[in-house]
């Protein structure tokens, strides 16, 4: 009997607890009030957003009140305007995890919004925002909404890792998995040697995969959306995108050529291929007789036309060779570097076996490898 009575007051402690636990459950959700009133920022206030890492804008709120008088939590929300918050497009706690009637949101992180918004960059848009005040799990919106004019960067908060060049009028065509990769020259700067086809469609996104930020080109800004881009005339582009400013610079690739210093002259032309490779084949190469020897010396011209429609010359080759290449010769001897258009100064020389031979010579202007090129022997004269 003592036994029972011990197992009943063990099951009936079980049941207490339960019960608290369920009180306690009960708890988590307590209500609490709306946010009265919105403090800062003002009703409209307008910000241009600044590319500092320091800049910020103050949000601050009354606070609400918690039917425990405990600790409220809150989120900003942001919506496009003319929205009723019931699918807000961003919203981000409070300071203190949540914990403070005040928030303080970076200009970049305001740029992202008003970009999600549809406000697209170095354009004016506006937002409204709201606070929403919970305990955790059912949140209340606040009594009053208002306005913010935001003047989004010419350039990016939020730059991609990677960016890629996609679209009917690229060499991968509309596959975004073979899209082409643009190659990262600075920080948030990239730079791609392509083939685009005219009054086709092309835009830049941030990855091969899923569903990408699209970005496009509009008058030589970059600009975020899925607005797409064309060119006007089919030919081989450089084009050079920095996000730091939001601009976009093309100029188109005419030719290649492979210049030969001891004549003084252009021996032959390399034809574009894809994914910045131009490339000669069995063109024949005669090193020139000198007093002391056979001379070798060579660089490269590449002629292209700038957005000014100007035919500007530029010229690829070395800064630090003067001796011949063999089989044991890094793959850095070949790497290409802008030089000067001198007969003399820059040039590189081919390996000895090369005299009087045929050779297969390649352009490497491609994103994954540092720039270079390549000569290989297939035949002899």
């Amino acid at each position: 009997m003592k036994s029972i009575l011990v197992k009943l007051t063990i099951l009936a402690s079980f049941l207490v607890a339960f019960a608290g636990c369920n009180e306690d459950d009960e708890l988590k959700d307590t209500k609490v009030t709306a946010v009265k009133m919105l403090y800062e920022p003002s009703n409209g206030k307008s910000v241009v957003l600044q590319s500092s890492a320091s800049a910020t804008v103050y949000f601050e709120w009354e606070p609400a009140k918690a039917e425990d008088s405990g600790m409220v939590l809150y989120e900003v929300a942001f919506d496009k305007e003319g929205g009723d918050f019931s699918s807000p497009i961003y919203r981000m706690a409070s300071d203190n995890n949540g914990g403070y009637n005040h928030a303080t949101i970076s200009h970049k992180q305001l740029n992202k919004i008003a970009g999600m918004a549809g406000v697209e960059s170095a354009a004016t848009g506006k937002l409204i925002w709201t606070v929403f005040s919970s305990k955790g799990i059912n949140d209340v919106a606040a009594a009053e909404t208002r306005v913010i004019e935001i003047t989004r960067l010419a350039g990016f908060a939020d730059v991609p890792v990677d960016v890629y060049v996609t679209g009917e009028a690229s060499e991968g065509g509309t596959d975004l998995s073979k899209a082409s990769i643009m190659k990262s020259t600075a920080a948030g700067e990239f730079e791609i040697y392509t083939k685009l086809t005219a009054g086709k469609s092309y835009n830049f996104t941030d990855a091969k995969v899923g569903t990408p930020r699209k970005f496009y080109s509009e008058n030589g800004l970059l600009k975020e959306g899925t607005t797409n881009s064309t060119v006007a005339k089919t030919g081989v582009y450089r084009i050079k995108l920095d996000f730091n400013v939001g601009s976009t610079v093309y100029t188109e690739v005419t030719d290649m050529q492979l210049f030969f210093s001891p004549t003084n002259s252009f021996l032959f032309s390399l034809p574009y291929l894809a994914n910045g490779e131009w490339k000669a084949t069995s063109k024949p190469i005669t090193f020139k007789q000198e007093g002391w020897g056979r001379d070798e010396r060579y660089k490269i011209k590449m002629t292209t036309i700038n957005s000014a429609g100007e035919t500007v010359e530029e010229w690829w080759g070395t800064p630090n060779t003067d001796s011949r290449p063999n089989s044991s010769s890094p793959a850095s001897y070949y790497y290409l570097y802008p030089v000067d258009n001198s007969q003399w100064n820059g040039k590189f020389k081919f390996a000895g076996e090369m005299d009087m031979a045929l050779i297969d010579m390649s352009v490497l202007l491609q994103a994954e490898n540092p720039y270079t090129h390549s000569i290989v022997k297939v035949g002899n004269q």
